[in-house]
């Protein structure tokens, strides 16, 4: 059947905008006419597997392929996020790969951004060198931005496999959970809010400090950060992001003992599990773009956000808490760096007080852009969380939009971009995480002075150990400086 397909596809030429429904599996694609069991050399594409997509595959030559990328479900519009594997490869193999269907022409391609590449014996992911990468109008595909990579196999029994961008998976980010359920942390609650539309979860995460029974209940209003990511499912970093921040806020760090006293974090770590799974890069399983529904969120059409919405009102009306900020995570396909989009208001205080978040997140992060931080009303932008949310909730709650570019930062010291990695990512999310304390510090509720809690001690996040042994009363103040958690 491989090899018939290949053959029909290629019959005709002025096909190239066929619509393309369904990953392929498998898929070996064979010179037309070729008879029999596929060859060494004959590659095999396959996308069947979770956050996968390719949709089709036309054989140019024995040295070409054009690859075609399968639009999101129910919504032909979208078309960036990619994720394949390629194996039955000869050693030395030479090939030329057209992404040939992009439904955007602006792309950080045209600034040195260049596909990932693994293989089963070397599972990290690297990018392809940038002079092995092509952007640029192609007459061959009526004038649309083609992205052509040229790749040399060297190993005959591994399985490559190439992504737009980091893969974060709805598996990936269960896992995690689950893992941090089994700590038993007393200050970690993870609950269902909802189910998909394909019943997969929506976790809601609280980490905050239980409060002792046995002493008399506070009176003072309970603060809280209500953090979201991955409503758009192609982009991945806003994961890695994400799981930054809940590394550092779960972790021992004198900082974050300090922000569990003090806060309470709520964080929906994935708001588009279907999509995510699906491997669509900006839909639900529907077609839905999610974040242009927050006005109006239906139950059936839009479950997770019509559940995250209504916790959201709920606590908003709380006369228990004050809801403070809320931060909703993407990524860029087409600026650098991390940056902020904030509102607009016609109270100047409020503005002012708006503007301060970003202004302290730039002083922790070097990779964070104040410069492309940008405060706007933007009509296009209505239906967002941030939009939405800043118009419909108490004056004092901060609503902004987190993002980081899909490739790489520059810093203020650094004449040349550095390619954003995993830990890049992450990186930013511990920083995120940490600004917090700053602005509490600010506005006087929190501190300035360490409490007899924050005295640094060992801490560990993730797989990389650091302890503080600075015993002087400056002892917060000189964990900033780690290079770790800071610039």
């Amino acid at each position: 059947m491989a090899d018939k397909r290949a053959e029909s596809v290629n019959s005709d030429s002025d096909s190239t905008d066929d619509v393309v429904v369904g990953n392929v599996n498998k898929f070996a694609v064979v010179p037309s006419g070729y008879t029999g069991k596929p060859k060494k050399g004959h590659l095999i594409f396959d996308a069947c597997f979770e956050c996968g997509n390719l949709g089709r595959v036309d054989y140019i030559s024995e040295l070409e392929y054009d690859l075609f990328i399968r639009p999101d479900t129910c919504n032909p519009r979208f078309r960036v996020w990619f994720n394949y594997t390629v194996e039955n490869v000869r050693t030395d193999q030479r090939i030329i790969f057209n992404i040939v269907n992009f439904s955007k022409t602006k792309s950080l391609y045209r600034e040195g951004m260049t596909p990932l590449v693994k293989s089963t014996s070397r599972p990290k992911w690297t990018r392809i060198p940038a002079k092995n990468v092509y952007y640029y109008r192609c007459p061959d595909h009526r004038k649309n931005y083609v992205m052509s990579f040229a790749f040399c196999f060297d190993r005959e029994e591994d399985v490559y496999q190439f992504s737009y961008c980091y893969p974060y998976s709805y598996s990936k980010l269960q896992n995690y959970l689950d893992n941090l359920e089994k700590k038993n942390f007393k200050f970690f609650n993870r609950e269902l809010l909802s189910l998909t539309v394909q019943q997969r979860r929506l976790d809601l995460i609280t980490i905050a400090q239980p409060q002792d029974k046995k002493q008399e209940p506070c009176e003072e209003k309970q603060r809280i950060i209500f953090i979201t990511a991955r409503v758009h499912p192609g982009e991945t970093p806003s994961s890695f992001v994400c799981q930054g921040i809940i590394d550092f806020l779960v972790s021992n760090h004198p900082i974050a003992k300090v922000l569990r006293e003090n806060l309470v974090f709520k964080i929906i770590p994935m708001l588009n599990p279907d999509g995510v799974y699906l491997g669509n890069y900006r839909c639900s399983l529907m077609g839905f773009d999610l974040n242009r529904h927050w006005q109006e969120p239906s139950p059936w059409a839009h479950p997770t956000l019509y559940a995250a919405k209504n916790l959201l009102m709920g606590l908003d009306r709380d006369p228990k808490v004050n809801l403070e900020f809320y931060i909703d995570i993407h990524a860029h396909s087409t600026l650098m760096n991390g940056f902020m989009y904030g509102n607009i208001y016609e109270d100047l205080d409020r503005l002012e007080r708006h503007s301060i978040f970003p202004k302290l997140l730039c002083g922790n992060a070097e990779d964070f852009s104040m410069t492309n931080t940008n405060f706007n009303r933007d009509a296009m932008k209505a239906g967002t969380g941030r939009r939405t949310l800043g118009g419909c909730l108490d004056e004092s709650a901060h609503c902004y939009t987190l993002e980081v570019s899909f490739y790489s930062y520059q810093t203020s010291t650094a004449s040349q971009f550095m390619p954003y990695t995993e830990e890049g990512y992450m990186k930013l999310g511990r920083n995120v995480a940490r600004t917090f304390l700053d602005f509490y510090k600010m506005t006087g509720y929190i501190s300035s002075k360490p409490s007899s809690s924050i005295v640094p001690k060992p801490y560990n996040i993730g797989s990389r150990d650091r302890a503080g042994d600075n015993n002087s009363e400056s002892g917060v103040k000189n964990l900033y400086d780690d290079p770790y958690y800071t610039r």
